[in-house]
């Protein structure tokens, strides 16, 4: 009788899962939801008091449904230094499809600006259907970061009130340790029918282990679960009946919800790198140290994390073993140590050497930013003088460092000239330098970002500048200089010239 009942209920529910959904724009998100019919309601309104001598008709009253999400953003416009009108006239889905070429590994300074643009508080495109296609594409392009935390507050602040914008957020809260709050919001939330596999998941999460095993049964039997599907629920229900047993194999597609229930049950992960948003689970105190370092490492070089935190992690215990993430912890206590210490000679003795084992892991900038302002104070010679040189120009004081320094070669010269924004006279390092000067010494050249600009569409262009810039100090000369050169003729002076000494100064192959 209670599977005969069971089967009624999911008969009922058997509309909405055969429905056809909208592709996510990221193939791991979990489909934990689908999106119920509801019957037309009243427009909800603001509830505002009238203040005493104000005529009630001159309130402006503004409806909740004509908030626009891609409007949406955690950066006002006097913190993040974009206008408002930042998308102009652009077609959303070509900004959103600019959004998603963008690379996670990019320049530090590229990636910088990039977080800037996906967390602005700006107006929607003037082609914006009010359908959160740039919201999600923001989003997506956080989760491909790691940044859970910005694109969790990202849609709370829109509020996860649409299907696709509830998944992610639901998919977000199991990733962050908050399963608990998805599945009690999962239940208060009438709009949505939550799928039988996140049902299940929450029916157990929730204590209710029957109803769970009862839901995961008919499911099965239905096909609305599949067998990878349901074996997996088996032994998240009841791991004490699979003790013994031989793992299970790798999932075909791993997505939050798998990789949370897989987790629970000590399952082994899938061979090759796990997508960022999944590292984030291995900075927890329960996880080894050594997983806590290779997972900061990651999120430190997709500045989902800030540098602070893994030199904490390395500097936390002493060194297990040798060889790979070993050295560089041994390298950065040496460095670090001699550094509290004072010691010059010693400073300058582990300095390469640290400086070495963070540019194996493309964590120069990281490190120079934690460490480049306290370096350029002392007072080294040599050799030393031009690593420590380079570092502050990686730093955040990079332009005061530069003031101070006295160059000897038309390298260093060129360097400070580039730091602080004069480079007028100066002799170029080879091509690449000349690329560099270009764009500043000569005005922004003809060509399809100076369109953009012209046709009032500043996001684009920025967008499409960025790209270009894809190979880093491999990229094609022209697209350097029209890059920069886009950037110095938006009032972007400050990331041009870190991006010029990054490109510069770390002669990377994108």
């Amino acid at each position: 009788m209670r599977l005969s009942s069971a089967i009624g209920l999911l008969l009922i529910l058997a509309a909405p899962l055969g429905a056809q959904e909208p592709r996510s724009a990221i193939d791991w998100l979990s489909k934990s939801v689908r999106e119920k019919p509801v019957p037309p309601v009243k427009t909800p309104v603001r509830i505002i008091e009238v203040p005493d001598g104000v005529e009630p008709n001159n309130i402006e009253v503004t409806t909740l449904d004509a908030i626009r999400k891609d409007t949406v953003g955690l950066l006002p416009a006097n913190v993040s230094g974009l206008p408002r009108e930042f998308w102009g006239s652009s077609d959303t889905d070509t900004i959103a499809g600019l959004i998603s070429r963008q690379s996670t590994d990019s320049l530090p300074e590229i990636l910088s600006l990039l977080y800037t643009i996906l967390l602005a508080e700006v107006d929607a495109p003037a082609s914006d259907g009010n359908d959160a296609t740039l919201l999600l594409a923001r989003v997506d392009k956080l989760l491909d970061l790691g940044a859970l935390d910005q694109a969790q507050a990202l849609l709370e602040r829109a509020g996860p009130d649409q299907a696709e914008i509830f998944r992610r957020w639901f998919d977000v809260s199991l990733l962050t340790g908050r399963e608990d709050y998805a599945c009690t919001a999962m239940r208060a939330a009438p709009g949505f029918a939550p799928t039988l596999q996140a049902r299940v998941f929450c029916l157990a999460r929730n204590g209710d282990w029957n109803a769970a095993a009862l839901t995961l049964a008919t499911g099965e039997t239905l096909s609305f679960i599949s067998r990878p599907d349901a074996d997996l629920m088996a032994r998240f229900l009841d791991p004490g009946m699979y003790e013994g047993e031989p793992d299970l194999p790798p999932p075909a597609q791993l997505t939050p919800l798998i990789f949370t229930m897989r987790e629970a049950i000590a399952q082994p992960r899938p061979s090759g790198a796990l997508p960022l948003a999944f590292v984030n689970a291995d900075l927890r105190a329960t996880a080894p140290w050594r997983q806590q370092m290779e997972a900061a490492e990651r999120l430190v070089r997709s500045q989902a994390m800030a540098p602070n935190r893994l030199i904490e992690l390395y500097t936390a215990r002493k060194a297990g073993a040798s060889g790979g993430i070993w050295e560089r912890v041994k390298a950065i206590q040496a460095f670090d140590l001699a550094l509290l210490s004072g010691d010059l000679a010693a400073i300058g003795t582990s300095l390469p050497t640290a400086f070495k084992a963070m540019k194996s892991v493309a964590l120069e900038v990281p490190f120079a930013q934690y460490y480049g302002d306290r370096l350029n104070l002392l007072g080294f010679e040599g050799a030393h003088k031009k690593l420590a040189f380079e570092l502050a120009l990686l730093s955040d004081g990079y332009e005061n460092a530069a003031r101070r320094f006295k160059p000897e070669t038309d390298r260093d010269r060129f360097l400070k000239g580039l730091a602080t924004g004069n480079v007028s006279g100066l002799v170029a390092p080879a091509t690449l330098g000349e690329a560099i000067a270009g764009a500043f010494l000569s005005p922004m050249p003809d060509g399809p970002l100076k369109d953009l600009l012209a046709d009032k569409k500043l996001g684009e262009a920025i967008l499409r500048a960025m790209l270009l810039l894809k190979d880093e100090a491999f990229a094609d000369p022209g697209d350097i200089r029209a890059a920069l050169s886009t950037l110095r003729a938006v009032g972007l002076e400050e990331e041009a010239r870190r991006i010029a000494l990054q490109l510069l100064i770390l002669e990377r192959r994108g």
